[in-house]
């Protein structure tokens, strides 16, 4: 390890990495010397993430096209890592999906429901079953993105809250069960962010819904993951907070 490369030799896990907070996750621990495997739906997308952080870091990126609701995808994604790399250091269970900003719980349709849970909870879960036995081979570190709705009550978007209270709940719970193992588990919390999110339910995505400087920009959310992910045993970042300064203000 060195103090610009960091994490060199080490092998991270990104989900929801083809635009956003994963892809600018993906380029921050590239760029801090990580080999990183990237999983999302868009394979064409992914390639070209791919493509861009080969060409200006040192580090090799693994394509891997999944959904994170599929468990038998998602564990294929995983192995193939580490057939790849030889090892997993660093998961990054990012993806998710947002419900519809003027759906309520009377008019929710089930397939939206059946999709944001799939997604922001069982996705959550088939890929920390699947990467905690090479985790605990590396005293790895497993980063949750979890959000400013998981921790205050949100009455415009109750679904999607919920699934960020059930990913900070069972980051925090899983906590308890793997540190004696030296497995180290970090919850980051942002505010809004300016991504791609919110495409497959609402009118407009984040991108589009914020001036400049309104909200948090993906960069700062992957600084925050990799500096989690740069801790080594005994210690981790349990849970950072990364909102914009006004945030309470507007609360």
């Amino acid at each position: 390890m060195s103090i610009d490369r960091p994490l060199a030799e080490k092998t991270a896990f990104v989900t929801g990495a083809s635009a956003g907070i994963g892809e600018a996750t993906a380029e921050a621990l590239a760029a801090r010397g990580a080999d990183v495997a990237i999983v999302a739906r868009r394979e064409s997308k992914l390639e070209s993430v791919a493509e861009r952080i080969e060409a200006e870091t040192d580090s090799t990126v693994l394509v891997r096209s999944a959904d994170v609701s599929d468990r038998d995808a998602v564990r294929d994604a995983v192995e193939r890592t580490v057939d790849a790399f030889g090892q997993l250091d660093v998961l990054v269970n990012n993806a998710g999906i947002a419900t519809g900003s003027d759906t309520t719980v009377e008019t929710m349709p089930a397939e939206q429901y059946r999709t944001v849970m799939g997604a922001n909870v069982d996705g959550m879960f088939f890929v920390t079953q699947a990467a905690i036995p090479h985790l605990r081979e590396t005293s790895g570190i497993a980063v949750f993105v979890a959000s400013f709705a998981g921790q205050y009550p949100r009455p415009g978007a109750p679904i999607y809250a919920a699934t960020k209270w059930w990913t900070r709940g069972f980051a925090h719970s899983l906590a308890g069960s793997l540190g004696t193992d030296e497995i180290g588990v970090t919850v980051i919390n942002p505010s809004e962010v300016r991504t791609e999110f919110g495409k497959e339910y609402r009118d407009r995505i984040s991108e589009e819904r914020y001036e400049p400087n309104e909200v948090t920009e993906p960069d700062a959310i992957a600084d925050a993951v990799a500096f989690a992910a740069q801790q080594e045993p005994p210690n981790v970042v349990s849970e950072l907070d990364l909102y914009r300064r006004d945030k309470f203000s507007t609360f």
